[in-house]
């Protein structure tokens, strides 16, 4: 599990920043990308890395303010042009649906795949016997959400050594150990499937949050979280100006992080105003309060690790 991130700037595209998206990239999981927002130009950023648009199965919309969604025709668009045949779901806010409808109708733009439309609430948006997203309402004047990605634990390693020790040859009986049955061999001895996996890992969790001011929302998506991607638009001298325009500061996004427990802070959506060495300020903010902090560039990857 890797999150790339394919624009970190907040409202316009700058030189050196790009508009709002990171992939969530699953390739190991199942062989898939999960994209959060869709700014301007995301489809040029994913040109010069390895993400295959075919590759998106799920894009899941923060809020409906243009930074965040203007560059959805133009993917959805090109992702069909490049083979992409796979229905591809889109999770947001309620409008996400009329705009992408509208653009594609206008500009009779033909997808050669099925789009599926969630309109997001408060609580569960998807579940599968991998993966649980959670959403929950932040505060940003318009509907924005965050969302907390939840991997189900991992069942501990087949014990293979051991079995072979025993004379056990591999074959079908592997497969029902490994799934925890009881198996009766032809020799009459019962193995416990039990007996036979390794320690489990605990799932992975991942917390994307759309735009916010400081909320408690924030802090329960958050909780343990393995990785928290947070906004942090504004220095921590900027609060004021900050809760008037519906933002954070690198403070909050680190307090937010502190109280939430998480192993690893984000901080992304960074104001055009902020070139290098203000950027590397602000990193430096942010871990008065939250030492493991990372201020992201476009392209940088940050790894979810195991624990």
């Amino acid at each position: 599990m890797e999150i790339e991130f394919l624009g970190t700037g907040a409202g316009v595209p700058a030189k050196h920043r790009n508009v709002t998206s990171i992939a969530l990239k699953l390739l190991d999981e199942r062989n898939k990308i999960w994209l959060f927002d869709c700014g301007e130009g995301t489809q040029m950023q994913i040109l010069r890395t390895t993400i295959k648009p075919r590759k998106i199965e799920k894009i899941f919309i923060t809020h409906l303010h243009g930074d965040h969604i203007f560059g959805l025709p133009g993917l959805l668009s090109s992702r069909s042009f490049q083979g992409g045949n796979e229905s591809l779901d889109i999770y947001g806010p309620k409008g996400v649906e009329e705009f992408v409808r509208t653009s594609l109708r206008i500009s009779r733009s033909r997808l050669g795949y099925k789009l599926n439309f969630y309109e997001v609430t408060d609580g569960i948006v998807f579940e599968d016997h991998q993966f649980t997203v959670v959403a929950k309402k932040l505060d940003h004047g318009i509907d924005s959400f965050g969302y907390r990605v939840v991997e189900k634990d991992h069942v501990g390693e087949l014990q293979v050594d051991k079995l072979v020790a025993m004379s056990v040859s591999p074959g079908p009986i592997f497969g029902q150990l490994k799934r925890g049955e009881r198996v009766t061999l032809p020799d009459g001895r019962v193995l416990d499937g039990k007996d036979f996996l390794g320690q489990a890992k605990k799932g992975r969790i991942v917390t994307i949050l759309g735009d916010t001011r400081y909320c408690q929302q924030s802090i329960e998506l958050a909780k343990d979280a393995d990785v928290l991607v947070h906004e942090s638009t504004f220095n921590k001298h900027e609060a004021s100006m900050a809760k008037d325009y519906f933002h954070s500061t690198t403070h909050q996004a680190a307090e937010v992080a502190q109280k939430a427990g998480v192993q690893k802070l984000a901080l992304t959506h960074i104001s055009a105003r902020y070139l290098a060495k203000e950027a590397i300020e602000l990193e430096q903010e942010a871990k008065e309060v939250f030492p493991n902090t990372l201020l992201v560039k476009d392209f940088d990857q940050v790894l979810v690790p195991f624990r």
